[in-house]
């Protein structure tokens, strides 16, 4: 039997965050119900049967939810086959963490916590409209320890208006005084529709965001992460599973509202309307993608991972030579693009400017 993975979006925050422009409402008891009847009606109509490798329950924030909600929304994960489960990645705001809504999410088999920490500046923070502090912090993080969960990814947004090194080095620090198996790090965009967006505030300097950009993978490589893709750092076998299975091109559901997935060949996206959404006008479009269509993603996505495509696997895969299907040869002239052991590669002195690399190639 096939192996697939399975996200599940949870729209609902109990505040909304300036930067955000993810599928996400304020948090409503009465559209929590709605929502998840319809969300186990489309994980019933859509699950194919396959066994699931992967599951990541994402949002919006799906530790907002009340414990019986959130029971109910992990009640539902018994739908898929699961015997061959690697990981089951929840993610959780730090406010929420509790030892009963751990002990729930080991109960179902969650071993995996991702945590929106962002900054400990309280300038950021503010500005970010969150609110937390480091001993609480830590005194969660040490709670989840005791309960079992030894892997844990923490998120951080750098590069905010008026943001200094200082302030990028002081967050590093706190991070990795908590030793935390994967830090998934975020250099701050301005997105049309968002609260930073409507005060018009405005980028640090590009240069300011670059230096930003190597300081932190400087650090963590120092403190033994390896920086595997081009936001994310890990300690070595605690690279996030799940994530890899869309780098790498392979197929995954996506539940819910303002989710999108890849199976049978077919691309979709949901819906980012919740009131679409709880009507049951689910499916915003499809695409059954071609052949080149699947090998310019194997391309743009692989090029994400720090260690690049397998060219021996590309081959197999799609039965045509990378250096055929795609412009590369200027790109190794100018050495934007390397071969490095059986890989094709982003030069790592050109993976900040990754996207102008791309839009030349595809």
């Amino acid at each position: 039997m096939n192996t697939s993975s399975v996200y599940i979006h949870i729209p609902f925050c109990k505040s909304i965050c300036s930067y955000c422009d993810f599928c996400k409402v304020l948090y409503n008891s009465e559209w929590v119900q709605v929502y998840l009847k319809k969300l186990y009606s489309e994980i019933k109509e859509n699950y194919m049967g396959e066994n699931i490798r992967t599951i990541y329950i994402g949002g919006g924030t799906p530790s907002a939810l009340s414990l019986r909600e959130i029971e109910y929304l992990l009640r539902m994960t018994d739908l898929f086959h699961k015997d061959y489960l690697e990981e089951f990645t929840f993610e959780c705001n730090i406010e929420d963490i509790t030892e009963e809504l751990l002990l729930l999410l080991k109960r179902y088999g969650v071993n995996r916590l991702s945590i929106g920490i962002e900054s400990f500046d309280l300038d950021n923070l503010k500005l970010m409209n969150r609110s937390l502090n480091y001993e609480d912090v830590k005194a969660k993080i040490n709670l989840a320890r005791r309960l079992g969960f030894n892997n844990i990814n923490l998120d951080l947004i750098y590069a905010l208006p008026h943001e200094k090194m200082k302030t990028l080095k002081n967050d590093l620090k706190c991070l990795l005084s908590l030793k935390v198996e994967h830090i998934s790090t975020y250099s701050l965009m301005i997105e049309d529709n968002t609260y930073l967006s409507y005060q018009k505030v405005h980028s640090i300097p590009e240069e300011l965001d670059e230096e930003m950009y190597f300081y932190i993978s400087h650090i963590l490589e120092k403190y033994g992460y390896v920086h595997y893709e081009v936001s994310n750092f890990a300690i070595p076998g605690f690279e996030s599973k799940h994530n890899l299975v869309y780098w790498h091109n392979e197929e995954y559901y996506g539940f819910g509202c303002g989710a999108s997935g890849y199976i049978g060949g077919v691309r979709y996206d949901n819906t980012r309307s919740l009131s679409n959404y709880l009507k049951g006008d689910i499916r915003l479009n499809t695409e059954l993608i071609t052949k080149e269509d699947i090998m310019e993603y194997e391309v743009i996505l692989g090029l994400r991972l720090l260690k690049g495509i397998n060219i021996r696997k590309f081959y197999e895969k799609f039965g045509v030579n990378i250096q055929d299907a795609f412009n590369i040869k200027p790109l190794l002239k100018t050495k934007e693009l390397i071969y490095e052991e059986g890989h094709l590669k982003i030069n790592p002195d050109y993976i900040y400017v990754m996207n102008e690399i791309l839009r030349k190639l595809v």
